[in-house]
């Protein structure tokens, strides 16, 4: 029985972030920070920051979110794109690894204090990818269970979201979550209009306005 790309992305990133647990060395090589893009040209770590974490839990809850989700939309891209889903959820995944940070890049480009480290953006961007596939499934944030629909906890995620970003002060990259958020469902909108029949859009309306019919 072959593996599926999410149980593949979570291995590897679980052993590279174990490694750089104990190994503060790699976490220096591979952490996202604006000045050693923009001055030594290492492009790669918008990329390699997602393969490593703060700690444990930061770790825990990155791959356990992107189980949850990452598995069904895979299941999504084979039914939507054939032959090139696989090739299209690794590109949406690293994809939004970069895309979640070109802000935060911008932003930090000369702070020699900043860094950022994790999955989330990518993670999110996976997530969102489900919400608007399947936006009457139900959600949950954190200890309340999965009691929203996801046309309802979309929004919410993204405005708190952005709330957050804005008022900064708890060392955790919101940013990356918003426009990784963001990434995911234009991701699916775009792939979706130029390399298969499915319109994410007219069904997300659809699936929604059934509710209210």
């Amino acid at each position: 029985m072959s593996l599926s790309l999410t149980l593949i992305i979570i291995i590897i990133t679980c052993i590279i972030s174990f490694m750089a647990f104990s190994n503060h060395k790699i976490i220096d090589d591979l952490t996202f920070y604006p000045p050693a893009i923009r001055y030594r040209n290492q492009w790669y770590r918008f990329i390699t920051c997602g393969f490593i974490h703060a700690d444990t839990p930061h770790l825990a809850f990155n791959m356990l979110s992107l189980y949850f989700f990452g598995e069904g939309v895979e299941a999504s891209f084979d039914e939507f794109f054939g032959e090139r889903s696989k090739a299209l959820f690794i590109g949406l995944y690293l994809l939004a690894l970069v895309v979640c940070l070109i802000p935060t890049y911008f932003k930090n480009i000369d702070n020699s204090y900043y860094t950022s480290l994790g999955a989330s953006g990518a993670v999110s961007a996976v997530v969102f990818t489900s919400v608007f596939i399947h936006p009457l499934y139900l959600y949950g944030f954190f200890i309340i269970p999965p009691i929203i629909p996801g046309y309802i906890f979309g929004p919410i995620y993204l405005i708190g979201s952005s709330y957050m970003a804005k008022r900064g002060g708890d060392h955790i990259n919101h940013s990356a979550h918003f426009w990784g958020a963001v990434f995911g469902v234009v991701y699916l909108i775009i792939t979706c209009y130029f390399l298969s029949d499915e319109r994410p859009v007219q069904s997300f309306i659809d699936q929604v306005s059934s509710i209210f019919n």
